[in-house]
């Protein structure tokens, strides 16, 4: 089994745009080589909105060289990009962004949930492009909540929806260029559940509400991260209370990780040859 290496936090919060208060739970400027492939972390709630008119969230903004991966809990997030692609998506729903060589995207509450107001929480992930892909053509993969299986866990310990990697015999909607696991776990509390994380994979679990005990006795907590040694295969969690949680694990991708803002690549050429495409159109306009 792995065991732990640490419980990852930030208790300390801040806006994207208008829209999206947020904790950044980990970066890139942190130690990307010990979260990779995963690159970046946003976990945006949960609070509440009241209702408006106005257009909440983020406006045009350029990526490359990875992909994004917006997860919601309760709200609406709405997408549109310069390939033409987009979407809104609400509670079980993802968009799966692929900026790859270049896009300009938007993010904002739709409209109907500005109008209405209510609660809202979302989880946006990071996930970076191996040097072969970085210039892949950009893409879109719009998953709603009907087409994410749901998979009983042993001995009625819960439940998890499977957005990428597979389990039990059931495989998420995702595709990814590198191997991974993204799933939406609850375990009910008091049971213990066992997860397959493989050897030599990056496994951070994140504690989007409730409590677990891992095998080695450490407790996470509502927006903590376990995070694990690559060393060994699968995890053992016990819920104290109702858990829900996002169980991340991926192959790790050993290339240098130089970004920048908006841009992740390999080398500091690479981000500046990335500005340059994007204040010369070459990414796309909205």
């Amino acid at each position: 089994m792995k065991s732990v290496s640490h419980i990852q936090r930030n208790p300390h919060g801040h806006w994207v745009g208008d829209g999206f208060p947020v904790r950044s739970i980990f970066s890139y400027d942190d130690n990307p080589r010990a979260f990779s492939p995963f690159l970046l972390l946003d976990f945006g709630g949960p609070t509440t909105f009241d209702p408006t008119t106005k257009r909440r969230g983020v406006g045009a903004h350029p990526h490359r060289g990875f992909e994004t991966v917006t997860i919601v809990y309760d709200g609406e997030v709405s997408h549109r990009d310069s390939t033409g692609a987009g979407g809104t998506i609400g509670p079980g729903d993802v968009q799966w962004m692929t900026a790859a060589a270049g896009i300009v995207h938007e993010e904002f509450h739709s409209e109907a949930f500005g109008r209405s107001g209510g609660p809202f929480q979302m989880v946006q992930l990071w996930v970076n492009l191996p040097a072969r892909d970085k210039m892949a053509p950009p893409g879109y993969q719009g998953i709603t909540a009907a087409q994410t299986p749901t998979v009983d866990l042993p001995d009625g310990a819960g439940t998890a929806r499977l957005i990428a990697g597979s389990l039990l015999g059931a495989q998420g909607p995702a595709k990814t260029f590198t191997p991974m696991q993204v799933w939406d776990v609850r375990i009910k509390a008091g049971h213990t559940v066992t997860l397959p994380a493989p050897e030599g994979h990056t496994t951070v679990p994140l504690v989007l509400k409730g409590r677990v005990k891992t095998q080695d006795g450490a407790e996470a907590t509502d927006a903590e991260m376990i995070v694990y040694e690559r060393a060994g295969e699968g995890v053992t969690l016990t819920a104290v209370t109702d858990t829900t949680l996002l169980w991340l694990a991926g192959e790790p991708i050993d290339e240098p990780v130089v970004g920048y803002g908006p841009f992740v690549m390999n080398s500091e050429a690479e981000v500046h040859q990335a500005f340059a495409d994007f204040q010369s159109g070459r990414m796309g306009r909205l």
